[in-house]
């Protein structure tokens, strides 16, 4: 899996150049060790898609660029990060918007797709059950729940992520949430999918050639 930008991450990644240096330093970083192209090839390519806990935006604006039909709407409770956001938005030519969020909060539907792209880990488990519950229940018939998390296993890549998170959250504050981690198994996610009613729940592995175990997981609404 290829760490190189493509056209859509380079164009993305120079919406920052404005942007002060620590951000522009956190995006390129977010870039290389987060798997973004089979995140973008499970979501449609045309419609209106929710991107939960965007950040800074680079998944939001390297999405708009790779899929010109979509309109792309990202929310973070960080309005630090949102306004960096936002700068790089124009871009996008209107397609692509950013706004404050509160905390377990989605905005409503329809929407043909709902991404969350490592969000979920800062949320206790009942949090995070009632968050992608909410996400299920704004989806447009067929639409589809996107959930890029990271997994419990190989367990030295799990441990590896934990310690690297804690150093983002616990002593840089780089990531807004709590400085408890909850990483759940995502066989346990995909049943929470599927109790909250979405179809042809699925999951694979996205951690080859990578130290994280990265994660992907996608269900469909009833049409």
């Amino acid at each position: 899996m290829s760490r190189r930008p493509d056209a859509a991450a380079r164009a993305a990644l120079r919406a920052y150049r404005e942007a002060p240096l620590g951000d522009r330093l956190h995006v390129l970083v977010r870039w290389l060790t987060c798997p973004f192209p089979p995140v973008v090839e499970v979501l449609p390519s045309k419609g209106r898609v929710l991107e939960v806990g965007c950040g800074h935006g680079l998944f939001s604006g390297y999405l708009a660029r790779r899929s010109p039909g979509l309109q792309v709407h990202g929310v973070d409770i960080d309005a630090d990060k949102i306004a960096v956001a936002a700068a790089a938005e124009p871009l996008t030519g209107g397609r692509l918007d950013f706004a404050v969020g509160e905390s377990g909060s989605v905005p409503e539907g329809p929407w043909d797709a709902v991404v969350l792209v490592d969000v979920l880990y800062l949320l206790d488990e009942a949090a995070q059950r009632s968050l992608l519950g909410s996400c299920a229940s704004v989806l447009a018939p067929g639409g589809v729940l996107v959930v890029k998390d990271m997994a419990t296993r190989p367990r030295w890549k799990a441990g590896w992520n934990a310690m690297q998170e804690a150093l983002s959250v616990r002593i840089l504050k780089i990531t807004e949430g709590s400085p408890e981690f909850v990483f759940t198994d995502p066989d346990e996610r995909a049943r929470w999918l599927v109790a909250a009613g979405l179809e042809d729940v699925r999951a694979r592995r996205l951690d080859r050639g990578r130290v994280h175990p990265h994660h992907l997981l996608v269900g469909r609404a009833p049409r």
